[in-house]
């Protein structure tokens, strides 16, 4: 299986319309002190997760899984669920219990990528190769509303008034919203966790799935709120192996205006200074061109469709 050593910048693009990209535990759309629209980094980590699960057959272990009861299991159970026994459990030396699991964790294509804590037989911390940050809406207006839906069967609460009443019920949802997500890739995070175990570091079969989940993740996660999410734009920016260079994040460097264009200019200034394109090894923009209108991509950029 061939490595893959380079390091990555880019930044992923999810559009919502009519839809909840992302809601708190009140079901509104997560907003910023200053009223800004924003989703967190989990959001678009669940949909690679999801993706990478249910469509590409990967084994995802950070991910919600129900036992024969319909319970959600622990972190222990679900270890056991992949991985069927501890064996070093009962060895008085912790460390190769540490190593035993570090090991069978590295199997897992989500730990490779989006690392992990693992506080329960014992514990571990993985540093992923993938850094994710907040997605920003980046479209000039946040604008939240709200709808009253009904359910069809009555209140519970005997003491209630409305308790012969079937229930009411609100859903959120933004009008317009753009979220622009930036992301790195350091395969160096886990180089030496895949030294302990004599395992598989990240490979170029891993960076093909990532991509394909950070281009059709939140697409394919159609859910009753989501619905009106989908992915917009992906932009890769590969280093040449050994580049030592780090890239500011994008997400400032996006415009985004009323029209529903995309504007790389930022980016391509930034991409154009000497001291970074000597360092690149190439650039990949993946959208559709039918639904979505860019313009002052990087001369040198390979447009792709989504």
């Amino acid at each position: 299986m061939n490595s893959f050593n380079n390091r990555v910048y880019g930044c992923a693009i999810i559009k919502s319309v009519n839809s909840n990209y992302n809601a708190d535990f009140s079901g509104q759309p997560r907003k910023l002190p200053n009223g800004k629209v924003y989703a967190t980094d989990k959001a678009l980590k669940y949909s690679i997760r999801n993706y990478l699960k249910s469509v590409l057959g990967e084994r995802i272990f950070y991910f919600k899984s129900l036992d024969e009861q319909m319970a959600p299991r622990t972190l222990d159970e679900t270890y056991l669920h992949f991985f069927e026994e501890f064996r070093n459990e009962k060895n008085k030396d912790k460390s190769k219990l540490r190593l035993e699991v570090l090991g069978n964790l590295l199997t897992c294509l989500d730990v490779r990528l989006f690392g992990g804590t693992y506080a329960g037989k014992t514990n571990i911390s993985l540093h992923g190769t993938c850094q994710i940050t907040p997605g920003i809406n980046k479209f000039p207006e946040n604008v939240i509303y709200s709808e009253q839906i009904m359910s069809p069967f009555k209140n519970s609460n005997e003491k209630s008034a409305d308790s012969t009443m079937t229930t009411l019920g609100t859903q959120s949802r933004l009008e317009e919203g753009h979220y622009v997500h930036n992301f790195s890739i350091n395969p160096k995070n886990i180089e030496e966790d895949v030294a302990r175990v004599g395992g598989q570091g990240l490979s170029q079969d891993d960076i093909t799935k990532l991509k394909e989940g950070l281009r059709r993740g939140a697409s394919f996660y159609d859910s009753a709120a989501k619905a009106g999410t989908e992915n917009e734009l992906l932009l890769w920016i590969q280093l040449k192996e050994g580049a030592k260079i780090v890239l500011p994040s994008l997400v400032d460097l996006v415009e985004i205006d009323e029209n529903r264009v995309i504007d790389l200019e930022k980016v391509n200034k930034l991409l154009s200074e000497s001291h970074i394109e000597e360092n690149i090894e190439k650039i990949e923009i993946y959208y559709s061109a039918a639904h979505t209108k860019v313009k002052n991509t990087p001369e040198n950029a390979e447009n792709l469709h989504l």
